[in-house]
């Protein structure tokens, strides 16, 4: 009896559904329509996602996705100060704003645009111009070999560099090589030293020559300055420097010089005192020991670059000054050894400077106890 009455139920209740339906169309005949779709937008005119999200401020991502930052870190990325509890500068710049290097293609964030001027056209060009001047000394090495003397050795001796010239020199050459060798190093050493030796060898390897390029700079800043006031007075344009030049420093004829001839004086101007100026002033800046400098990543990412572009130039220019120095010609290296030279290799070499000494302009040997060298036969190296 009960399911009976429970069916009964059911079937009065759904014929009442029914007709109330039925009566509520004959009264609205717009009812009794179909319902339309709804309109298609045009794919034209719907916005992405993106784009709404976009203009969707922070307060209202909050309400309609909880969790959503992207409207933060959009300001983020635009590099602007935000709030921050550490005193430090740039505390509140997560990420700096937009920076393009020149030769970029576009504008990317300061960081990664440094990084990507610094591991792409920087080290690329610095290294190919290296090599491209090895190669160049290499083959001028085997083509015309050592510059011997022309005439033999007379014996006689000339001081041309004192006790104090020649250490200057040296702790320049030696603290230039050392920041020369850590420098390529840390700029080239993933491509070479990383690949074979691993990541704990190139790490800790890098992080050495980090230390002691930060150390050795400020000790050729000072020998480079003591040396600039030690020679500077025989470094000023002189008689026969354009004729040196014309004839290619004797390649093309005997070419006169004094005591330094013009391509040393161009080293000397150029390299040392230009570059090596250059490269001092911006490691300075990046060993943070300028005052008056706001050190912030913008100011370090410029003062990089400068550094790394003039150290791969000064670099490429001294490996010219150093094979004349050692292989390119004969006797050129014990003149930095000793401090002598032979009358031969003045007068092929130097024939002005050799001239004033021969006159009495210049003395023979300027340190006085070392006076009793002077015509003192040496050994032929």
């Amino acid at each position: 009896m009960k399911t009976w009455f429970a069916k009964l139920a059911a079937g009065l209740t759904l014929l009442a559904a029914t007709s109330g339906l039925a009566l509520a169309q004959a009264g609205d005949p717009a009812a009794a329509k179909p319902a339309a779709p709804p309109a298609v937008q045009s794919m034209s005119n719907i916005e992405s996602d993106d784009i709404l999200y976009m203009k969707q401020n922070q307060a209202e991502r909050t309400q309609v996705q909880p969790g959503n930052l992207a409207p933060v870190y959009r300001q983020v990325k635009e590099g602007g100060e935000h709030y921050s509890s550490l005193p430090a500068l740039e505390a509140g710049v997560l990420i700096q704003p937009k920076a393009q290097f020149p030769g970029q293609a576009r504008a990317t964030t300061a960081g990664e645009a440094w990084r990507l001027y610094r591991n792409g056209p920087l080290t690329t060009y610095g290294g190919w111009l290296i090599i491209v001047a090895v190669l160049g000394i290499t083959a001028f090495y085997f083509a015309v070999g050592t510059i011997k003397l022309k005439s033999g050795r007379t014996g006689r001796l000339i001081e041309r560099f004192t006790s104090l010239e020649r250490i200057t020199h040296w702790t320049v050459a030696i603290s230039f090589l050392t920041l020369a060798f850590t420098g390529l190093l840390m700029l080239f050493g993933k491509y070479i030293v990383l690949p074979v030796f691993g990541h704990t060898v190139f790490g800790w390897l890098a992080y050495a020559c980090k230390n002691i390029h930060n150390f050795v700079g400020p000790v050729f800043t000072v020998s480079i300055i003591v040396m600039f006031a030690i020679f500077v007075k025989d470094n000023f344009p002189g008689k026969g420097d354009l004729q040196w030049l014309k004839n290619l420093g004797g390649a093309r004829g005997h070419a006169s010089a004094g005591r330094f001839n013009a391509g040393e004086k161009l080293w000397f101007w150029g390299g040392m005192v230009f570059l090596g100026l250059i490269v001092s002033a911006s490691g300075f800046v990046l060993d943070m020991l300028v005052p008056g400098i706001l050190y912030t990543r913008g100011n370090m990412q410029i003062a990089h670059v400068i550094h790394l572009v003039a150290a791969v130039l000064v670099f490429s220019a001294s490996l010219a000054h150093i094979y004349i120095g050692t292989l390119g010609m004969e006797g050129a290296y014990k003149a930095m050894k000793t401090g002598y030279v032979d009358d031969a290799w003045a007068k092929e070499h130097h024939d002005l400077w050799y001239a004033d000494i021969e006159s009495g302009k210049i003395p023979r040997v300027r340190t006085p106890e070392e006076t009793e060298k002077a015509g003192t036969p040496i050994k032929a190296v």
